[in-house]
């Protein structure tokens, strides 16, 4: 596991059935995306594989409603083992509760946000795409889903009492209106849906409380052996590494590209017997010693594009990481 933000192979299956049923088989839709069938097996995928599946899903289907058909028929078994934990909470208000907080079992592509109100609250949905631009595609097959699992969950037809995105409408607004049955707007500040409270509060059909603790107690487990993991001390460093720069990495950066806390990523760091700071040390070295080796440039120019304030500091680092200055260990390595 790397430090990609991922997602479950249970949402990746739901956009493959999908455009199976519009025509495009996997080996076809995969072969479009550049990536290899036996990728189906995979446990989860890097965010970015899932997002040149979701391209390759606009240019093979044609269909400007791809998304919001692939959320509609979204149900439990595609939101992976939350989803059954989902179908004993007691109302939709505390089965949200339980995706905030088990969000990263489906995927680490995004997160979703509660904003109460008097009579209505705003269910807001923040993608968190990787190196690729998200398809517009899977905003609208998250908020569609939420309705679509929703409806499912509550036994009857859950009816936003507003939709918005933050980006342009891609088909037909008759298509939205059929998902969704209310006003939307797009172009928005965020992409989310307004939900009476009364709805969120209502009570589910299939709540059980023991079995609510229990599907909970194995969703915690499984995100805890997911965060374990996901910390692979070679593909950290090489996180860091690839991201040091005059601004460098900080560990709340890795925390978060990781899905978990600061302070969990300290104590995995920890048992492992280094620390974030150390890591970034020898990153800063191992850049160091091949700019020097290999490059005529300035020592000032070096020291600014590892994140130094002043050429001396490098220039102390340099000599506590060689035991001489940068000029001498140049000369000593290219003679």
């Amino acid at each position: 596991m790397t430090l990609e933000a991922s997602a479950s192979i249970a949402w990746v299956n739901n956009v493959v059935q999908t455009a199976r049923k519009l025509g495009v088989e996997p080996e076809v839709l995969l072969a479009d995306a550049e990536l290899p069938l036996e990728a189906l097996n995979w446990e989860r995928w890097p965010i970015d594989f899932i997002t040149r599946l979701w391209h390759a899903a606009e240019r093979c289907t044609h269909d400007p409603g791809f998304g919001l058909k692939t959320g509609s028929e979204a149900r439990p078994v595609n939101i992976d083992v939350l989803g059954i934990a989902l179908q004993s909470a007691a109302t939709l208000r505390e089965s949200f509760t339980l995706v905030q907080k088990y969000q990263r079992l489906i995927s680490d592509g995004g997160r979703f946000q509660m904003l109460p109100g008097e009579q209505d609250t705003w269910i807001v949905y923040h993608p968190c795409q990787g190196r690729l631009a998200f398809s517009p595609h899977q905003i609208e097959a998250v908020l569609a889903t939420v309705v679509g699992l929703n409806s499912w969950l509550l036994g009857s037809r859950v009816q936003p009492t507003r939709v918005q995105f933050s980006q342009s409408q891609l088909g037909a607004l008759a298509t939205y209106r059929q998902v969704f049955s209310c006003p939307i707007e797009f172009e928005q500040a965020f992409s989310g849906l307004l939900v009476s409270n009364e709805v969120l509060d209502k009570p589910l059909p299939q709540a059980d409380p023991v079995l609510a603790q229990l599907h909970e107690q194995y969703s915690s487990d499984r995100l805890i052996e997911l965060e374990q993991e996901s910390i692979s001390l070679p593909d950290l460093a090489e996180w860091i590494k690839s991201r040091v720069g005059e601004t460098l990495p900080r560990r709340s950066d890795a925390a978060r590209a990781l899905g978990m806390s600061e302070r969990t990523l300290a104590r995995r760091l920890d048992a492992e017997g280094c620390t974030f700071k150390g890591l970034l040390d020898d990153a800063r070295k191992s850049l160091a010693l091949d700019a020097v080796r290999e490059s005529r440039q300035p020592l000032a120019d070096i020291a600014q594009s590892l994140g130094f304030a002043e050429a001396s500091t490098f220039y102390r680092a340099f000599r506590r990481w060689t035991g001489m200055p940068p000029a001498r260990w140049h000369k000593h390595h290219n003679t």
